[in-house]
């Protein structure tokens, strides 16, 4: 099992080219369901979720082949309507074929999704969502099991806004007889990036961008290809990256209008940022200020950045709290991080975190993706050699990363070894 090895203390500088977005990918690939024929996706990143997914769509039928970040899928052979648990496990996002096999086939088996070791994530806003637009929804044996002769447009309210949800309600109203309404939609990029998808697919969307969509049902949608966005998590990863590290790094390939809370946070910690429609630039603070973060939904600061900033937070001077207010339980990296040198308690959904002057390398263990950046991060502050092990969390979320971050001056390598 793969590990990083990194000697920290290294300043960065230069520039990085943003990959496309994990999420916006993993939601745009089942969407191709809805139509028979080739779509292609560019700017597609090579990672472990694209990869589970892509095996997750051959089960039912689907030609999957992903080259120079560009992902084809072929739908026209479909002919199974079933997700098995045995690739469901590996990602909770593979909940995303529910509503297309649905829309389009009038039944879907879905196994309850796995995922990250971390936080219960309820599928019951995608069933009752389903339900809404008429589907007939049993749960056995650990898997859903959805049937309607067609769905019926309706109107759905999430009492809690939800991307999966969202995502999924929209993939199955587009082909829905009538008019489907959904409240307190989520308005995160990628779910806008879905929705313009389905557009250019025949469907007919209004209200995209905002938490109140109004969806018009088609007979039918024919296929399309798309762009994926910039990964608003890995443009977040590696500006924190800079802030700790010292130097000038600039990101290139990124919506900087996507990062607005966190680029607001990273000045307030003392970085100077320059932004173009498609670049950021930081210089790094000659000394971090700490600052309080609470992690909520979009345009918030993202739950995805809240383990990277605590990382950050470690060596800024004075005493920052880190509040998670969508997942409460997050907080897995702390305990590794202590084992850096850092000064952190947590309480509740909160962790806070007392500055020190330095970290110390150690041997840490992901316990999930973000968790996985976090120690990356600190691993390049600290003073002596950090060993990162069970990066496979990490390949779920980052292409290439150390490869990325050698090229900016950090000492880090992937090595294969032994040890879980």
């Amino acid at each position: 099992m793969d590990k990083f090895v990194i000697h920290g203390g290294r300043t960065l500088n230069g520039s990085v080219a943003i990959g496309g977005a994990k999420n916006a990918t993993l939601a745009l690939m089942p969407a191709t369901i809805l139509a028979g024929g080739v779509s292609h996706l560019y700017n597609t990143p090579a990672l472990r979720d694209v990869n589970t997914m892509s095996v997750l769509l051959r089960t039912m039928g689907v030609v999957a082949e992903l080259n120079d970040h560009t992902l084809t899928l072929d739908t026209r052979g479909i002919n199974k309507f079933e997700a098995p648990y045995e690739h469901m496990k590996k990602m909770r996002a593979s909940i995303y074929v529910l509503g297309p096999l649905l829309a389009r086939f009038g039944q879907a088996k879905v196994s309850l999704p796995g995922g990250c070791a971390w936080g219960p994530r309820p599928v019951n806003l995608h069933i009752e969502a389903m339900r809404k637009l008429g589907a007939e929804i049993e749960l056995r044996e650990g898997y859903i099991y959805a049937k309607a002769t067609r769905l019926q447009g309706g109107r759905i309210h999430f009492d809690v806004s939800s991307v999966g949800a969202t995502g999924n309600a929209l993939m199955a109203a587009v082909l829905a007889r009538g008019t489907t309404l959904i409240e307190n939609a989520a308005i995160e990029p990628e779910i806008t990036q879905l929705a313009e998808f389905l557009v250019t697919m025949g469907g007919h969307i209004h209200g995209i961008g905002t938490s109140r969509l109004e969806i018009e049902g088609v007979a039918d949608l024919h296929v399309s290809d798309i762009t994926t966005i910039p990964d608003r998590i890995e443009a977040g990863t590696f500006l924190i990256a800079g802030a700790l590290c010292g130097g000038r790094t600039t990101l290139t390939r990124v919506i900087p209008a996507h990062l607005t809370a966190v680029t607001a946070k990273l000045e307030d910690a003392g970085a100077v940022l320059h932004t173009t429609t498609d670049t950021i630039t930081l210089t790094a603070p000659r000394k971090l200020v700490s600052v309080d973060v609470t992690a909520s939904i979009y345009p918030g600061f993202p739950t995805d950045m809240q383990a990277q900033w605590s990382a950050l937070m470690a060596v800024a001077d004075g005493t920052s709290v880190v509040t998670d207010s969508i997942y409460f339980d997050r907080f897995k990296h702390i305990p590794e991080l202590l084992r850096l040198g850092a000064d952190i308690e947590v309480k509740d959904n909160a962790a806070v975190v007392r500055g020190v002057r330095s970290l110390t390398g150690a041997k840490v263990m992901s316990t999930d993706l973000r968790a996985s950046a976090s120690l990356i991060l600190a691993g390049l502050i600290a003073r002596g050699t950090t060993e990162v092990l069970r990066v496979y969390h990490l390949d779920r979320g980052y292409e290439a990363i150390e490869k990325k971050l050698h090229a900016l001056g950090a000492d880090i390598e992937r090595v294969a070894g032994e040890e879980f």
